[in-house]
Parts: structure tokens; C-alpha cells; sequence
């Protein structure tokens, strides 16, 4: 079997020298490709020196076009609207997309269904296994447990992440409100500041935290009159996220056209 040829799009980046890194060490895949945004300053130089591994022989160009075609698979962690324009060259060029990407709206999400219709393409807002086994989790909990059972969302992370609550925070919401069956746009509470009254019955809160050099904390919070029930997962390294999204573009490969996620690798129902 030969290996998996992979393009990495943000190389430079703390994401995209962790998936680097990854990529060297894990057997069955290899490094072909990357990119860099224009007027970056690592552009030119080798992609392997800038991660801190060994010479590669690979430059890191400001042409995503580039990676696209030469890699059978492309993984990105980046901004929104890059994305989505990726996704769409994804698409064009007839190559497997993984996206680690968050803070997408409503729209981008649209977007990235209607490319995936022409190729293969992954996304999720955490890559590491375990927080998406956190996510089950917490579905299941709100599942069992009844309204009388307030449910909190805190998160916390580096002060250098631009958007809140964080992709994680929001797919965990999304999940207890499933798990509720209640709309969760309906039922989110964002923000508390003054004289808010007493708490609404049923809601869904979120609390963020942003300070340092924190990876990735989150945890569900399940408060009872009597008792309480919290789920925690606490992110140590980007590597976990790095090691997910390769797995996912193994796993991607012989998947046909269609937009996919973490429940469809792990296996999840639903």
C-alpha cells in the first residue's frame, strides 16, 4: 500500500507545525505540500525547518492551488472565509478536504455541504478523540436528566483565540440540546451582566474564559437541586489535535462525496 499524500494550509502556524510534525512521525502518510497566507514570513522556506524537524525539500508557497493538486488529501486549520474558499478548490480539483477550522456561521457550513457534494470532506470543530467522546457524553446526560437539572458550558482558552464561545463550546450545546430536544438557539444564554433576574428554566449557558497559554478546557455542568454532574476533558497539547485530523484524512480517503464528522469515524449513532 503506498502512502497518503498530504497538503498541509496554514504550515506555519501553531496548528499547522503541529500537523507537521504529526505527519512525519505517523506511518502510511507523507508530507507533499504547504501553504502559507501571502506576505507570511516563513514563505520560501523549508516546511519541515519551520516546524522544527528534519529538511523536507518542501517550500512553503502562498498558492493553495498548488497543495490542492498535488496532495490527494489537504488539512487546514485557518480562518473562516479561507476555508470556505478552499473548500470550494477542494471540490474543483477532486481532492479529500479535512478541516479543523472554527468559528464558521451558518452559512460557511452551507458552503462547505454543497462542495462536499463533489468531494469528499471533513469536518470538526475539535479534532481531538476525546472531546468528541465528551460530546456523546454529554448528550447522553441531558438525555437522562430533566430540566431540573441547569445545564453550564465553560471553556477556556489561550489569549490569542479571536473567536467565543470556542467551535468546542458550541458543538457541546449543540449536542445537550439535542439530547433535550430543544432548539439550542432558542435556549442559549451567552452572556449574564448586571441585574439578569432569576435563571430561566431550561436554558443552556456558556461561560468563557480566555487568559495564557491554555490549550483547551471544557467542561459540562449539570446542577441539580441535590446533586451535580460535570464532564470534564482538558487538552494538554495541540498534538491531539494534529493526531485527529490525520487519522481523519486516513480515514476520509476511501469515503465517497459527502460532508462527514467525528460521530462517522468514531462510529456514533446519530
Amino acid at each position: 500500500m503506498t502512502d497518503l499524500n498530504i497538503g498541509v494550509v496554514g504550515s506555519a502556524g501553531r496548528m499547522g507545525q503541529s500537523l507537521v510534525r504529526e505527519i512525519v512521525q505517523t506511518d502510511g502518510v507523507r508530507l507533499v505540500a504547504a501553504s502559507e497566507r501571502a506576505e507570511h514570513p516563513a514563505l520560501g522556506k523549508d516546511v519541515g525547518s519551520t516546524a522544527g524537524v528534519d529538511v523536507l525539500g518542501i517550500k512553503i508557497t502562498d498558492n493553495a492551488r498548488e497543495v490542492f493538486e498535488e496532495a490527494e488529501s489537504v488539512i487546514e486549520f485557518s480562518g473562516p472565509e479561507a476555508t470556505v474558499g478552499h473548500a470550494s478548490l477542494a471540490a474543483a480539483v477532486g481532492v479529500c478536504h479535512v478541516i479543523g477550522t472554527t468559528g464558521l456561521s451558518q452559512g460557511d457550513e452551507t458552503a462547505l455541504g454543497a462542495a462536499a457534494k463533489r468531494t469528499p470532506i471533513f469536518w470538526a470543530p475539535n479534532m481531538s478523540l476525546g472531546v468528541n467522546v465528551l460530546i456523546a457524553l454529554a448528550e447522553q446526560a441531558a438525555s437522562a436528566l430533566s430540566d431540573d437539572f441547569d445545564i453550564e458550558i465553560l471553556e477556556m482558552h489561550h489569549r490569542h483565540k479571536v473567536d467565543a464561545p470556542s467551535g468546542t463550546a458550541l458543538a457541546l450545546g449543540q449536542a445537550v440540546a439535542k439530547g433535550r430536544d430543544v432548539d439550542l438557539g432558542r435556549v442559549s444564554q451567552r452572556a449574564r451582566d448586571g441585574i439578569t433576574g432569576e435563571r430561566r428554566r431550561g436554558d443552556i449557558g456558556f461561560a468563557v474564559l480566555r487568559g495564557g497559554d491554555v490549550v483547551g478546557n471544557h467542561s459540562v455542568i449539570l446542577a441539580g437541586e441535590n446533586d451535580r454532574l460535570e464532564l470534564t476533558h482538558q487538552a494538554t497539547s495541540r498534538q491531539i489535535f494534529a493526531a485527529g485530523a490525520v487519522r481523519a484524512a486516513i480515514w476520509l480517503q476511501p469515503q465517497p462525496p459527502g460532508l462527514y464528522g467525528m460521530r462517522d469515524m468514531l462510529g456514533f449513532a446519530g
